[in-house]
């Protein structure tokens, strides 16, 4: 019999394992994942075509997302609403106690830097945007991986591991009792730490022993690539910003902000979408600067917010890995870039998209937004953004349904606990791990 049995070993799943080592010692713990190691997962395909995994060593396994890039932003500004859920404060410190852990296995080599800028505040306020601050231990995927495996080789000691398992069912009596490929688990108590990798399977065993969802959010944003130099005047005092503006017919937040970075496709739930890479991800940096501008919508359910994000992005990659490029001179005359028009852009693409027309392509609330902020963000700047800017359609950050969790994260099923993006409470490394911690002191 376990006393706690953590299925899915993603960031909140290791990070509750290795809290609960350290708290109760003589306890039985289990940790189970559908993926692989870390140091066994190996697939660099560069498209759903070409990736041969039964599951994605990109996206499951030991670390999860955590293995890519490995950006942990210490805020309650974003990533999440950890600090509605168990207070600001409390939230902030287990997120510096997730950093203290980073840097405890090798983390520290990553210098931290801070988006906190009082004079972008107010000059942000007087154009009507709000300036969100951060900050952030950005690993980078070679470190990341370390770090990991570190307290991979630390776990391995202490508590029992099973990976390449398939979890069938879980029932409940007096305990648990998980079926699985390798045979059945009894456990007193039961932790889900999926994520959005594993949320459909997670929907299927709550709606199984009696637990339902509630409403889910979609964000969908086009990523913008320009000059180099264009925010100079604003990035003067940090690496990055996240910028946010809110009217009443939507809202909009900047992501993943990439100075000197490239874009690069993301490979998600099926569907292909122009994401972000790190200047540090390569041996050369970049000339450009690109993020996403993100647009909040919300659903009556995952199934709905899924089938959305099937329409739009799907709509554009039309069964392959199709990105859709438009210059911003041409999305104002309302007319397609060409490839010979992209051939001579003085902003050269770091994405091999396809020439196009966004307003043929988007729901035009995106396009509104983007429209609207950039207008914004001149002010900001004082002066124009560059016409040869690149808009890649489109961008996507999926959340999962909230399934109702009192203030330890337990379920309306005794025992049964959900933390990370299972909860529908963290959307961000560090509000993932921070739950991974809260939940081993509460249970």
């Amino acid at each position: 019999m376990y006393d706690v049995t953590i299925i899915g070993a993603g960031v909140s799943g290791i990070f509750m394992a290795y809290e609960l080592t350290k708290r109760y010692p003589e306890s039985k713990i289990m940790l189970i994942d559908k993926g692989k190691k870390l140091s066994e997962r190996n697939c660099k395909a560069r498209s759903k075509q070409e990736c041969s995994c039964d599951v994605c060593d990109q996206y499951i396994g030991f670390a999860g997302l955590g293995k890519s890039e490995g950006k942990f932003n210490y805020t309650n500004d974003f990533g999440g609403s950890l600090g509605r859920k168990i207070g600001t404060v409390q939230a902030e410190k287990l997120m510096w106690e997730v950093d203290s852990i980073l840097c405890s296995f090798g983390g520290e080599e990553a210098e931290l830097y801070h988006t906190h800028s009082p004079e972008l505040e107010v000059n942000a306020k007087s154009v009507g945007l709000e300036v969100l601050t951060t900050s952030v231990r950005h690993l980078g995927t070679k470190r990341s991986h370390h770090v990991f495996q570190s307290l991979y080789e630390v776990l391995t000691k202490r508590i029992d591991l099973w990976f390449e398992t398939d979890v069938y069912s879980i029932e409940k009596s007096d305990s648990f009792e998980i079926h699985t490929s390798k045979g059945n688990i009894k456990t007193k108590k039961v932790v889900l730490s999926t994520g959005n990798s594993g949320s459909e399977w997670m929907y299927r065993q709550c709606e199984q022993l009696g637990l339902l969802p509630g409403p889910a959010r979609l964000d969908l944003g086009i990523r913008v690539e320009m000059r180099g130099n264009q925010l100079e005047s604003i990035l003067k005092d940090t690496f990055e910003t996240k910028l946010h503006i809110n009217r009443k017919a939507f809202e909009g937040t900047t992501y993943c902000m990439n100075p000197n970075g490239r874009i690069i496709r993301k490979y998600q739930h099926g569907l292909v979408m122009p994401d972000g890479q790190n200047k540090r991800e390569k041996d050369s940096a970049g000339n450009n600067l690109n993020f996403t501008l993100f647009v909040p919508s919300f659903y009556s359910s995952k199934e709905e917010a899924d089938l959305f994000a099937q329409q739009v992005i799907g709509g554009i990659n039309r069964g392959r890995d199709r990105i859709v490029v438009q210059r911003l001179q041409d999305l104002k005359k309302q007319q397609a870039t060409t490839s010979h028009i992209l051939s001579s852009n003085s902003i050269v693409p770091s994405l091999n998209g396809e020439a196009g027309n966004l307003i043929d392509e988007l729901p035009t609330i995106y396009l509104d937004a983007l429209r609207e902020f950039f207008d914004r963000l001149e002010k900001l700047i004082g002066e124009p953004i560059d016409e040869e800017t690149l808009l890649y359609g489109i961008d996507g950050k999926f959340y999962e349904a909230k399934i109702p969790t009192n203030d330890s994260f337990e379920t309306d099923v005794t025992g049964l606990f959900l933390i990370g993006d299972c909860s529908g409470e963290t959307h961000s490394l560090s509000q993932a791990a921070a739950s991974g911690l809260y939940a081993a002191k509460m249970i």
